[in-house]
């Protein structure tokens, strides 16, 4: 099987999809900007060739570029699992007579307000949703919405240039921040737990699934310098609350009629138990969730995805063995300083190393990252545990036990 891969050095996981690709037979092509010795080890031993183009962004030439390094060669799948790049694979699996998503169901999946419109009307439910590319339209929208209300832009990724507003005054606070998104999607603020719905499947069935929280919500951990984020994979997704998410996920993909590949959805669940869809990406989650799922099940989710959309089927032995948590840190001191010391890390281990999977921390002498930029920010712990609430109070150990420090 040949597969043309776009992004493969980035982000960080895009490498270890490759790997997983390779791992299964397919004869993989990179196409990206970066130069090729540029490429994160996993992805250049992976690789079966490598094309890099001046812009990922130019459809009309990498096109061009793509049907010439191919030779006339066919090829089986494009696929992308970077979110600015989704339009881009689903132009190029039109043009190359690929199957998988085209324009117009990709753009489903990236376009906010489409996307909770069609879910709307097969009766899922959502939060009240407007477009607006106007202040006064958004204003419209407030005044019909009501306060408190979200306003983001309607192709954005993650939580990026997502604003609570609880008044006009904070509306067009957030606002003046937003001067530079075309477009945005303003709709209520529901109260509530964050969870993710995550799938990998193949011609239109679930292979396997995955749940997780965020605490806190995402919203309040992009905000809060202090905090140390977690998300959290459940390994019990049989009670009340995981049902109803899966419930939710499983008529999302049946309206969208998602096929093959990686989808990562965020829902909330209520006080009253009702679980709301907030939007869907077709694409693997970020900062480390994959990780994190193949620790709560000991096994390798980016093979298993490779399985699926190359064999159409996921092979992975999924036992939910562990919940699982990732828990990011931020180092106290300037931002723009560099790690002088980390503290309480060994007392930590001591106590909990049993149930300590991975420990990725910026060494001292490093400089640190912007954690407004990556909720990656200054590193991680990953720590699992049978128990649901041993594991929460482990997390939170992490949060507040483990201390770095810049100067």
């Amino acid at each position: 099987m040949n597969v043309v891969f776009l992004s493969p050095g980035y982000p960080a996981e895009m490498p270890y999809f490759v790997r997983g690709l390779a791992e299964v037979g397919a004869r993989v092509l990179g196409v990206g900007d970066q130069p090729e010795e540029a490429l994160p080890e996993p992805a250049r031993s992976s690789l079966a060739d490598y094309l890099r183009v001046d812009s990922l962004w130019d459809e009309t030439a990498v096109l061009g570029a793509l049907r010439q390094a191919l030779g006339g060669v066919a090829v089986d799948r494009v696929e992308c699992l970077w979110e600015p790049g989704m339009l881009l694979a689903a132009g190029l699996r039109e043009a190359l007579g690929v199957p998988g998503m085209g324009v117009e169901q990709t753009l489903l999946f990236r376009d906010k307000e489409r996307m909770k419109h069609a879910l709307e009307t097969a009766g899922v439910r959502v939060p009240a949703h407007a477009r607006a590319s106007t202040r006064d339209a958004v204003h419209a929208a407030a005044e019909r919405i009501g306060f408190p209300l979200i306003v983001k832009p309607i192709a954005g990724a993650g939580s990026a240039d997502t604003y609570r507003a609880d008044d006009r005054r904070e509306l067009d606070d957030a606002l003046e921040r937003l001067r530079h998104v075309p477009e945005v999607s303003v709709e209520e603020f529901i109260d509530g737990q964050e969870h993710t719905f995550d799938t990998v499947c193949a011609g239109g069935e679930i292979q396997y699934f995955n749940i997780a929280w965020y605490r806190p919500r995402v919203l309040i951990a992009r905000s809060v310098e202090w905090i140390s984020p977690q998300t959290v994979t459940l390994r019990n997704t049989t009670r009340p609350g995981p049902e109803a998410g899966e419930r939710l996920g499983r008529a999302v993909l049946d309206t969208l009629g998602f096929q093959s590949g990686f989808t990562h959805m965020e829902w909330f669940l209520k006080p009253d138990g009702e679980a709301v869809f907030v939007e869907i990406a077709a694409r693997p989650p970020g900062a480390r969730s994959v990780e994190l799922m193949n620790y709560a099940c000991d096994i390798d989710v980016f093979a298993g995805w490779a399985q699926a959309v190359c064999h159409g089927r996921f092979e992975q032995p999924v036992a939910r063995k562990y919940n699982a948590a990732v828990v990011f840190k931020r180092a106290e001191g300037p931002s723009s300083g560099r790690i002088a010391r980390i503290e309480g890390l060994g007392q930590f281990m001591a106590r909990h190393g049993s149930h300590v999977a991975c420990v990725n921390l910026l060494p001292v002498g490093a400089q640190r990252r912007d954690w407004r930029q990556t909720l990656i920010s200054d590193g991680y712990l990953i720590v699992r545990h049978p128990d649901l609430q041993s594991t929460l109070e482990i997390a939170d150990r992490v949060g507040t036990d483990i201390r770095l420090y810049a100067e």
